[in-house]
């Protein structure tokens, strides 16, 4: 039965039935024991499983994330929080050259089922060196499977699949989303776990996002349907792998594509999405497909300039609107 949640809760509630369906679950990162987690997701849990399965490191993001990595090995199943994803540079060793490869260089005799929870996104005024987004850094690591859950039901079902796998997994996880309400139906029969979901049916373009984008794509939608515009709205859900064949379809339908991401634009995740939907998708194009991204600065503290430096839902309106024109003047 489907209940009300926010995206932590979500996050938490699929942490807990883990935890209490496997022994070999186990949570470690900063904070994540007495304090509940930097953005609650681990409340509680300290109290129901102790200190052995919920463990409270040092600021030492390269040592437990190692640790985490190593009891993969062993046949534990360690979900590690790294407290924001500007920090995971400091964890990339045991993340690009430990987790993503063992199981290659092993011929698969040690699987490595670790969950990597980052949390990352422009987030109220948090600054440059903890506004970043980096997922095209992940994106770029063979061996490694990446989520992005948008919604609490799909941060529910896309965490207990990454619990449950036995291959590394980042699931990214965006600040301004921990507080965002959502129906979660936790029997339900989850799709796969890199499946696209079309969010809004549409006939004129495709917008195709992922994470908090997604939403603001979806609201997006909403205004442009005022104007006569008839957008489809695909979250991709997976960064890694990308659901390509979804987004073909809807492109051959459509025959207009918009990619919008916060990342910034330069060799960003958005440029892999236009350059492989183009290869797939050319002959289908009505007009050329474009991208919409984060300004190519540092993420500046004031908060005007922050909400000027990414995508805004009038941002993705006047993008659409502008792809849209040649086929409005051809109507009229």
């Amino acid at each position: 039965m489907a209940q009300e949640m926010l995206y932590w809760q979500a996050l938490n509630r699929a942490m807990d039935i883990e935890m209490e369906e496997d022994d070999s679950v186990f949570v470690l990162g900063e904070d994540v024991g007495l304090y509940g987690g930097s953005y609650r997701v681990t409340d509680g849990l300290y109290a129901k499983y102790g200190e052995w399965r919920v463990r409270d490191t040092p600021i030492s993001e390269g040592g437990f994330t190692g640790v985490g990595v190593g009891a993969a090995l062993v046949g534990m199943r360690p979900i590690v929080e790294i407290m924001t994803i500007n920090f995971a540079m400091l964890a990339l060793d045991s993340i690009v050259n430990g987790a993503a490869k063992i199981s290659l260089m092993s011929g698969g005799q040690f699987p490595v089922g670790l969950v990597v929870r980052v949390p990352g996104g422009a987030a109220h005024q948090l600054a440059a060196q903890h506004a970043q987004r980096l997922e095209q850094m992940f994106m770029n690591v063979p061996g490694l499977r990446i989520a992005v859950p948008s919604t609490p039901q799909d941060a529910y079902w896309q965490l207990r699949q990454a619990i449950a796998s036995d291959e590394p997994i980042v699931v990214l996880e965006h600040e301004l989303l921990y507080f965002v309400k959502g129906m979660v139906d936790i029997v339900a029969e989850p799709p796969p776990m890199h499946r696209a979901a079309v969010r809004r049916p549409g006939k004129d373009l495709t917008i195709v996002s992922y994470s908090r984008m997604a939403l603001l794509a979806q609201e997006a939608a909403a205004e442009l349907a005022k104007e006569g515009i008839d957008a489809e709205v695909i979250d991709l859900r997976s960064l890694k792998p990308i659901d390509w064949d979804t987004c073909a379809t809807s492109i051959n339908k459509t025959h207009r594509l918009l990619v919008v991401e916060e990342d910034c634009r330069f060799a960003g995740a958005g440029a892999e999405m236009l350059a492989s939907l183009t290869e797939r998708c050319f002959f289908s194009f009505d007009a050329p497909p474009q991208r919409l991204a984060g300004l190519d600065i540092p993420t500046p503290y004031n908060g005007a300039l922050e909400a000027a430096s990414i995508p805004r839902v009038a941002d993705i309106v006047d993008a659409a609107r502008t792809l849209c024109k040649p086929a409005q003047k051809a109507a009229e």
